[in-house]
């Protein structure tokens, strides 16, 4: 069992899939869920505020494409030259090749498919978790 959760982030605005996903993250890999954002701005001013910035919150920010208010794009280009760096991810319906291309440029370490991916998505939290646990993150 590892020591501490994955500490995560979402940007999902679907209030449904958002709170899926916490409960098979918090069963599955193990992770907590430090924050959440519908939109963009609030993800943004959430992720860049200093006390975050100093207080090492969330070490995977998982980001949909389409938000209540702008888009996980957005919240992409963002964080993109961020320290410390954390984990990016997209988990959307939409990923298409010229999407996911978009978003590897924007700084995301994945992208997985909502409809598809998901025990793809848990695998990777939990080689990640272990990787931090390691200290090779």
């Amino acid at each position: 069992m590892p020591a501490h959760p994955l500490k995560t982030y979402i940007v999902e605005d679907s209030r449904v899939i958002r709170e899926n996903l916490i409960a098979t993250l918090e069963e599955l890999v193990p992770a907590e869920v430090v924050g959440v954002a519908e939109d963009e701005a609030t993800a943004v001013q959430w992720l860049t505020a200093q006390q975050y910035v100093l207080q090492h919150t969330a070490e995977l920010v998982i980001v949909d494409i389409f938000l209540k208010g702008g888009s996980g794009l957005g919240v992409l280009r963002a964080l993109q030259d961020q320290l410390p760096r954390r984990r990016l991810v997209v988990l959307s319906n939409y990923t298409t090749p010229e999407m996911r291309r978009k978003c590897l440029a924007l700084g995301a370490d994945r992208v997985f498919d909502k409809s598809y991916d998901i025990d793809a998505l848990i695998a990777y939290c939990t080689q990640l978790l272990v990787a931090i646990e390691s200290g090779h993150s």
